[in-house]
């Protein structure tokens, strides 16, 4: 029975590990990991990238976005108004559920005094002697106001609240005088001991309002993204191995350095910019278009179809500047009864004329568009989910029909972006946070990528590889036979044979009912690469406790560790493609190769073939003994060849 290959998509199970008694020290005995792939997705089966929350330090995860106001019902439902006018409610902050009003504000209490200005006065059904207040912290008293205690204050120089921000509105449950709940900008609160202690109630509240996709993740970093929240959008990141919540991301939205840039000559506010080889576009908030072929020094205003609206987004072809795609909120056209009217424009000559490719898309403005010219795939952010449509993007043609990707939460889509790759496709949905799926248009053009990190490069004898979007039922390499390990619609797992040589490779596979696919790719004694997961997460493990490193678990000095890698070539004894290695004496690598540790050399103590996995190679190596605390980036080098860099946490001690 052939045993398929772990995909980069199933990294994330092969966290799930055990110290074996047959390897000591070493987490790959055999049968320790099922090997086997779990891209068996359908086209529309999103996940969720990241959490809702973001790690500020707090007592517990906060919530992406603020919460206005907080009401304790009768039966102790937690009822909760967020930023956009969304209202839910919990019964344990677990789960949370849609509720259609908002109770009216409790009444305010009265007080001797107050602890501050303009504070929030609530008393509890207990009595009027017990007070509760809210402003830059919560305070409470038992004597009607006229002595105060605060219950948030940190031990610190600033005086900082436990909660993270200023009170926007509290409640008393009216059954329980020491259950309160607390809105506040980074999230709901609620106490059981009368404010002694506090626990966030985030981590399921849809209130994680992701307003741009920066960055997918690639090279080392994971998703980052823009954020609504109090004053000026916040730039956040999914860290690989880092799980605790969204960490603030030094990265920048590019679209505003080309706004602000092209504001000055344009003497406008824009709304939208973009820029393409050769040509820069810019658009404003009243609907005008404009573009530029000599670097800014003249703008021609674009001729647009009638009734476009405000431009909520430009993006053009990194190749080809001449081509651009535009999303528009809707407008009203007199002369149209249905009203809605121009939301995806299209360009092929670099701006100067724009055509409407909307059809029938769902009222609503689009917020993000993402495309890929080689099969015609569009995919547009809308109000009610994401749409893909297959148009002419390399001529003109007539405005093919859009479709829904199924399966997201039911909210606005506020933007939309493929991968580096293009084999994925992410969505920002308002509150909910960052989703991903198999970009279904692979199926129309797949791909032969990399299995460790879905990349494209140079492979080598021994090689695992993925065909992105498409079941085959053989492979030839160099008209040799080669390994089938795994294989359905949305993709399938080959291993080169060891016995591969020469410059290049040519991979033929062939498929039931079409046409075979044929791929060429360049042949290297060693093609390293490092297995990470679908956040850019790397499979390394301190080979003594069998515990995978992360933010939570950092490789200590010394430490032995162990990647789990794939593309470094011939063995000794050989071995054949497709068969696990034993458990005992794996053949050895030839190559030979460093773990380069911040671009230091670290002490290599062996590479062999993962034991009980086929085409997977275990590298062992020490951590230096004097190492700085914080993310380091690990590579394997071998014969001038490197890996793809990812990161690793590091303890000093």
């Amino acid at each position: 029975m052939r045993q398929p290959a772990p995909t980069r998509s199933a990294a994330g199970k092969l966290l799930l590990w055990c110290v074996s008694s047959v390897l000591a020290g070493s987490l790959f005995a055999q049968g320790v990991l099922t090997q086997t792939t779990l891209s068996t997705q359908s086209k529309t089966d999103w996940r969720r990238v990241g959490t809702l929350t973001l790690a500020e330090g707090l007592a517990s995860p906060s919530s992406g976005g603020a919460v206005e106001r907080v009401h304790f019902l009768e039966d102790g439902r937690l009822r909760v108004a967020i930023a956009g006018g969304r209202i839910w409610q919990t019964a344990d902050g677990e789960a949370w559920t849609p509720a259609e009003t908002m109770p009216v504000a409790e009444r305010a209490a009265n007080a001797v005094r107050v602890p501050e200005p303009g504070a929030i006065l609530r008393e509890s059904k207990r009595g009027p002697t017990l007070l509760f207040a809210g402003g830059s912290h919560l305070w409470r008293s038992e004597d009607s106001g006229r002595t105060w205690r605060n219950l948030t204050q940190l031990r610190d120089s600033r005086g900082s609240s436990v909660l993270g921000a200023a009170v926007n509105d509290l409640t008393v449950d009216p059954e329980n005088a020491d259950r309160i709940a607390v809105a506040t900008a980074t999230g709901v609160w609620v106490s059981l001991d009368g404010g002694l202690s506090w626990q966030g109630w985030n981590d399921a509240l849809p209130a994680f309002r992701v307003t741009r996709i920066l960055t997918a993740p690639a090279g080392g970093h994971g998703l980052q993204v823009q954020v609504r929240g109090e004053g000026s959008p916040k730039s956040l990141e999914w860290a690989p191995g880092f799980r605790a919540g969204w960490l603030p991301a030094p990265a920048r939205d590019a679209e505003e350095v080309l706004k602000a840039g092209f504001s000055l000559s344009l003497h406008t506010k824009l709304s939208a910019a973009a820029e393409g080889p050769g040509v820069f576009y810019a658009a404003s908030e009243d609907g005008r278009m404009w573009s530029s072929l000599d670097g800014g020094a003249l703008w021609r205003p674009a001729t647009l179809p009638s009734g476009s609206g405000p431009v909520q987004r430009i993006v053009s072809d990194p190749q080809d500047g001449r081509f651009a795609l535009a999303a528009l909120a809707n407008s009203t056209n007199a002369g149209n009864p249905a009203g809605s009217r121009s939301r995806v424009l299209r360009t092929l000559d670099g701006g100067a004329t724009w055509d409407d490719i909307s059809t029938d898309l769902p009222d609503g403005p689009v917020r993000g568009l993402a495309f890929d010219r080689s099969t015609g795939a569009v995919y547009a952010a809308t109000s009610q989910g994401v749409f893909l449509s297959y148009q002419g993007l390399r001529a003109p043609e007539p405005a093919a029909r859009w479709t829904p990707m199924r399966g997201l939460p039911d909210a606005p889509t506020m933007d939309v972006r493929l991968d580096e790759a293009g084999v994925r496709v992410l969505a920002a949905v308002d509150g909910y946070g960052v989703y991903e799926s198999p970009a279904p248009h692979r199926a129309r053009q797949p791909l032969l990528l990399r299995a460790a990190d879905y990349a494209a490069g140079p492979a080598s004898p021994g090689s695992l590889l993925t065909i992105v979007g498409s079941a085959v039922e053989s492979v030839t390499v160099n008209s040799q036979p080669g390994i089938v390990l795994s294989s359905n619609a949305a993709e399938s797992q080959i291993q080169v044979p060891f016995e591969a040589s020469g410059d290049s490779l040519r991979v033929t596979a062939n498929r039931t009912g079409a046409v075979a696919l044929s791929f060429g790719l360049p042949l290297r004694q060693v093609a390293p690469a490092i297995l990470t997961d679908g956040d850019g997460f790397p499979v390394i493990v301190d080979a003594t406790s069998g515990i995978q490193i992360d933010a939570l678990n950092p490789a200590r000095p010394g430490a032995r560790l162990q990647i789990l890698a794939t593309g470094l070539g011939r063995v000794r004894p050989d071995w054949p493609a497709g068969m696990a290695a034993p458990a005992e004496h794996p053949p050895e690598v030839l190559a030979g190769l460093r773990v380069l540790l911040d671009g230091v050399p670290a002490k290599v103590v062996r590479s062999v073939l993962a034991p009980g996995y086929v085409g997977f190679y275990l590298v062992e190596f020490d951590a230096p003994e004097f190492v700085n605390t914080g993310v380091a980036e690990v590579a394997i080098e071998a014969a001038g060849q490197s890996s793809n860099a990812v990161r690793v946490y590091m303890a000093a001690q």
